[in-house]
């Protein structure tokens, strides 16, 4: 009896038992587990535990979990990727990233996104559902949409960052903040896609948008790139009327566009009335000064540059490896290597040690001047001090050795290059070595087939520039029948010649006697409307050298009628009477020149004084008459020739040497 009332207990028991209590799932139980380890960073349980079945849910779970402590998160998450059976969905992704931003953890962020973007191939449009599907209050923030317009722009889709914004607009109702504004529009500028900008830009404000100092800037910077200075000093008065003040930024831009548009007086007066015009508010910068100092650099006004070096550090503003670089490269432009030496080891001595754009601009101003063994001794220090070369180091090695004549030299360093795979595929590189080559001699053309199946062998195409260098290259040698086989297979392989490929052969042409070919095709051209002055004055100089005095008179009274003349027509026809005889009639054309506001040039000035002085010899014309040329010349403001006066003009006054000022 006793068992039996047991027995009925106990199954009544467990009846109400398995009413009331439910057994875990897997899902909460690897839950629980991964959460206490994570707290405790017991990374090897850890481990254990995500090597067995993984899911997005317990992903999302974990992270939703863990969303206030980002580094956990990611600790995790790393983890989770390194699981080779698991791929993270497209939700799982989008609600980590809400979390980092959340916790303002933008660039971690935007790794996610651009992972969701390049590497897991989504399109920014699914991207953009998923992230607005798995929006929760609890762990998101606005700012995840703006992050997504920046993951676009950072890769140069412009596109898709237009896409996202209107298609927030438009079917979600969601308005992105100004600052995703600024960053599109910043990457439109970079892009040098204004006429984009200012369409985008109205577009915004159509939206009712409120500018900031942000949007102002770019604004500013905008009219500044497209030279409309002006503009851009109206925008710095609108903004003070509005009540935004400008910053350092804003002054800087606008002083770099004065100087750019070679206004440096202007850009001068904006950083003296800085504080004025900004109440006091903003004080120059090391930007200010290198702006400027740049200015005057380009300009060739090295001592105001300086002094500008010298204000700034009065000012307490340290001049920087900016500072130094600029004004080195404008005392080298100006042929000046003493100073530029000797601010090197300012340089070095105030604890600035030049880095390879210094040392690429002395390098490369000591081999256009010539100068290969000073140019060496300098690229040895820059290995000796572990600088390392970059491309516009190579670029200018491989350039300067052609220049100067050592093709062999320059083709063994492109051929180590090309051998470390240090070589881009712009081909900057092999169409210098072919533009150089070509010019070196008519044996160069082996050399040439060597550089052309060395980059077909690489997988690279002859662009444009290639074929453009090898027709110029023949015509110039006089090889008319290769430069038209060049321009055949040009055309063969979908390349479309450019005028300046057009004027090589016009030039080739006039200077193997094949001038009434180059007629036709310049006529052609003309139908055509592509040609210019150079196509013009080929065909001119091919006229005079044939003696057709008629057709070029004739040509050149249709460039007068065009406005189609420069220096370069008058010399060709000052030349060209000078060389039958008549010195008059090539002063003539020079009154003409300057009627029609040419102003002769040291060429125009060579020309008439060697043959009037080759007269002189013959009897044809006095020394006094030579010497009344040059005075002519002189007083109507033709610069003479420096080496043309020593070695005629000079002599024949008395005088040693003249110096152009």
């Amino acid at each position: 009896m006793f068992l039996k009332f047991l027995r009925s207990n106990l199954s009544a028991r467990s009846v109400h038992f398995g009413k009331h209590f439910n057994l875990p799932n897997p899902e909460d139980i690897a839950f629980n587990s991964i959460c206490v380890n994570l707290r405790q960073r017991k990374w090897k349980f850890l481990d254990q535990i995500l090597s067995s079945d993984l899911t997005n849910s317990l992903v999302n779970r974990v992270v939703s979990e863990f969303r206030m402590s980002p580094e956990l998160v990611l600790g995790f998450y790393k983890r989770v990727g390194l699981q080779t059976s698991f791929s993270p969905s497209l939700e799982s992704v989008c609600i980590l990233i809400h979390v980092m931003i959340r916790s303002r953890r933008y660039d971690d962020a935007l790794v996610f996104m651009n992972n969701l973007l390049q590497t897991m191939c989504y399109s920014h449009l699914d991207v953009l559902e998923g992230l607005w599907d798995s929006y929760n209050p609890e762990i998101s923030c606005p700012h995840v949409f703006d992050t997504l317009i920046r993951a676009c722009t950072s890769f140069g889709d412009m596109n898709s960052a237009h896409e996202v914004i209107i298609n927030l607009r438009m079917e979600k109702s969601f308005h992105v903040s100004v600052h995703a504004w600024n960053n599109f529009l910043n990457h439109l500028i970079k892009s040098n896609e204004l006429n984009s900008f200012w369409k985008k830009y109205t577009e915004m404000i159509s939206y009712g948008y409120t500018e900031n100092i942000y949007t102002y800037n770019l604004v500013v910077y905008a009219l500044c790139k497209e030279m409309r200075l002006y503009e851009a000093i109206s925008i710095f008065y609108r903004m003070l009327k509005v009540g935004i003040h400008p910053n350092v930024v804003t002054f800087n831009m606008i002083i770099n566009g004065a100087c750019k548009i070679s206004d440096i007086e202007l850009g001068l007066k904006l950083y003296r009335k800085m504080g004025i015009m900004s109440m006091e508010y903003i004080n120059p910068n090391s930007i200010t000064f290198n702006c400027l100092i740049n200015g005057y650099s380009k300009l060739g006004n090295m001592k105001s540059a300086e002094s500008l070096k010298d204000e700034m550090t009065k000012m307490g503003i340290k001049p920087n490896l900016i500072t130094y670089a600029t004004l080195v490269n404008g005392y080298l432009r100006k042929g000046c290597k003493k100073d530029a030496f000797r601010l090197c080891s300012h340089m070095v001595d105030k604890g600035i040690a030049p880095n390879n754009v210094v040392y690429n601009s002395i390098i490369h101003w000591l081999f256009f001047e010539g100068d290969t063994t000073t140019a060496s001794v300098f690229l040895s220090y820059m290995i000796k001090t572990n600088i390392l070369f970059d491309k516009f180091t190579n670029s200018i090695l491989v350039t300067g050795l052609s220049r100067n004549g050592y093709l062999n030299e320059a083709l063994d360093y492109h051929k180590w290059l090309v051998g470390k795979n240090l070589v881009d595929k712009d081909l900057f590189l092999e169409n210098t070595l072919v533009h150089y080559l070509l010019r070196s001699g008519n044996e160069s053309t082996l050399k040439v087939k060597q550089v052309l199946d060395d980059m077909i062998a690489r997988g690279l195409s002859l662009d444009s520039v290639t074929y453009g260098s090898m027709i110029d290259g023949f015509s110039k040698q006089g090889s008319i029948s290769n430069a038209i086989r060049v321009y055949d297979d040009m055309i063969k392989e979908g390349k479309k010649p450019n005028l300046v490929i057009y004027n090589s052969i016009v030039d080739g042409l006039c200077k193997n006697l094949s001038v009434d070919l180059a007629k036709i095709m310049v006529d052609e051209l003309k139908k055509l409307g592509l040609f210019d002055v150079v196509t013009l004055n080929s065909l001119l100089n091919g006229f005079c050298a044939n003696w057709n005095i008629n057709e070029a008179l004739n040509l050149f009274f249709q460039m007068q009628e065009g406005n189609l003349v420069n220096e370069v027509t008058y010399n060709i026809l000052v030349n060209f009477f000078c060389k039958i005889g008549s010195i008059q009639e090539g002063k003539e054309i020079m009154e003409m020149m300057m009627v029609d506001g040419v102003a002769p040039n040291s060429i125009t000035y060579t020309i008439l004084v060697t043959n009037a002085f080759k007269k002189s010899k013959v009897g044809c014309y006095s020394r006094e008459e030579v010497i009344e040329l040059h005075d002519d010349l002189m007083v109507k403001g033709v610069k003479p020739d420096g080496q043309t006066y020593d070695k005629i003009v000079g002599p024949l006054i008395g005088e040693e040497s003249f110096e152009i000022s």
